[in-house]
């Protein structure tokens, strides 16, 4: 190849641009016959309608959370698991109060600085008219003894009312963890464990 010869294209014998003034057709290029508004003149009414007015966005709690089939079916699991613990906790399964003649009785402990704080709230339950009022006895001890030592108990007197609720506090001696509870009145005797938080 000498300095004054021009090299040459590979591509040189195709047309890569559009020559002015030529018809698509002649060319080999596609023509799109589709139109949208003669597509449309030869629709149905209720077709022509659903194109001429959109629907107006309008707000939903609801629609978002069904959207799909996999949104709907979390969306209703939800909402029977909630079903199942309200009817749990209705049924008691979830509660953790005691029962004394009548009475619902919740008791909880709290360890603060070597000693328990027990906190003991009654409530007369709603279906019984004479629940029991008078004096209660209750016994308090640690659940876990070693095998040399004797069992501590801490004894302690209250007092129901024939008020709808009432809650009594005191303090025990001993800073463990787990505690065992009697409770006795001049007729029965309930026994509860309490772990303190």
């Amino acid at each position: 190849m000498t300095d004054n010869e021009e090299v040459s294209r590979p591509n040189a014998n195709y047309n890569l641009s559009k020559p002015d003034g030529k018809d698509a057709r002649a060319e080999g290029e596609l023509i799109f016959y589709y139109n949208r508004e003669n597509r449309l003149k030869k629709a149905p009414q209720s077709v022509r309608d659903l194109y001429a007015n959109a629907k107006p966005y309008r707000f939903s709690l609801i629609r978002p959370l069904i959207a799909d089939k996999r949104r709907a079916i979390l969306f209703f699991t939800i909402l029977i698991m909630c079903a199942f613990i309200f009817l749990f906790s209705k049924m008691g399964y979830f509660d953790s109060s005691y029962s004394l003649e009548g009475n619902k009785i919740d008791i909880t402990a709290a360890k603060h600085e070597g000693v328990t704080l027990i906190i003991m709230k009654k409530a007369r339950k709603k279906d019984v008219t004479d629940a029991y009022s008078g004096a209660v006895g209750i016994a308090v001890s640690p659940a876990v003894i070693g095998d040399n030592e004797e069992m501590p108990v801490f004894f302690h007197r209250v007092f129901f009312t024939l008020e709808q609720s009432e809650e009594y506090r005191f303090v025990v001696p001993f800073n463990d963890p787990d505690l065992l509870m009697v409770l006795q009145t001049e007729k029965s005797t309930l026994k509860a464990r309490i772990k303190s938080k």
